[in-house]
């Protein structure tokens, strides 16, 4: 039997993210309108919390010592509460197609931010193999018009995700930092409790005030999606995979985002970009095949 290194089971959990968020993209565009973005993120990260306790139940996981310090589970469950309640926010307006390919400025982002935690290097190659992907989505973002790009001309829905992208960037080596040895199943409980605590106390006035009768199938539709699969099984694999690859590695899987996003929206009859956008996405990709071919090993 083929034994798989930790690095190697660190990039298919990454593959898996990849595949499994950008259908939150497409879905989260149709109900992004119909209920408060904070309150489906509340409820996401609720589901999240059932999700992850009955599954470290299940297979025996907690241990007093994981509780010792509930503060290390506060920050990254923070991070990304900011991160999908700000992608809710900018779906409103932004396409899935450009929203995601903001998502793929985060390797970027989180290089900078693991080298401020953890001293981890880019080197030059990473570097450049991270440049052409940042072009790439800039060429995304702006819908291939040169003279957006040069007016930095940016619409609401993704300046606001890109806030949101600055959380999730830092959430990375956050967590490999804080960290001690708990299995992603118990960390993933720990962050998405405390990530609903955050949230609840927020939106509690929103929440108490939707008309849950009134939302539409798709809002239900997308927060089953968003519970057991963006939630619960991408927080596991990026955590999974943070623990065994760099920062800047972990986050390149993004890249392939926005080409699974193109799919979904033409499978759900979207329809697809003009040609000219879809230069910047194979620029993604060829960030994402940089970067592998960087391995060595890894």
């Amino acid at each position: 039997m083929l034994e798989l290194s930790q690095p190697a089971r660190g990039h298919i959990a990454m593959l898996a993210f990849s595949l499994g968020i950008a259908g939150s993209f497409s879905l989260g565009s149709l109900a992004a309108n119909e209920i408060d973005p904070v309150t489906i993120t509340t409820l996401r990260f609720a589901g999240s919390v059932a999700i992850m306790g009955i599954a470290a139940l299940l297979i025996g996981e907690f241990r007093r010592k994981h509780f010792d310090a509930p503060w290390r589970y506060a920050i990254p469950g923070t991070l990304m509460a900011i991160y999908f309640a700000l992608m809710f926010e900018g779906l409103k307006t932004a396409s899935p197609v450009s929203t995601s390919a903001v998502f793929t400025l985060t390797p970027i982002m989180s290089g900078v931010f693991g080298w401020i935690l953890l001293r981890q290097i880019t080197t030059p190659r990473m570097a450049f193999a991270l440049a052409v992907g940042a072009a790439g989505a800039l060429w995304v973002i702006f819908r291939a018009d040169l003279g957006a790009l040069l007016a930095f001309r940016i619409g609401r829905g993704e300046l606001v995700f890109f806030v949101g992208c600055i959380a999730h960037a830092f959430f990375t080596p956050v967590v490999r930092r804080l960290n001690r040895g708990e299995s992603p199943v118990v960390f993933v409980f720990g962050m998405s409790v405390a990530g609903t605590a955050v949230l609840a106390v927020y939106g509690r006035n929103t929440i108490m005030a939707t008309d849950w009768t009134a939302l539409p199938p798709i809002v239900w539709i997308t927060l089953a999606y968003l519970t057991i699969v963006a939630t619960a099984l991408t927080f596991m694999a990026v955590n999974y995979a943070t623990l065994r690859l760099p920062s800047a590695k972990v986050m390149a899987y993004t890249y392939l985002t926005p080409t699974w996003v193109i799919l979904w929206e033409g499978v759900l009859g979207h329809g697809f970009p003009r040609w000219e956008i879809l230069a910047g996405i194979l620029a993604t990709i060829a960030a994402l095949l940089l970067l592998l071919r960087q391995e060595h090993g890894t």
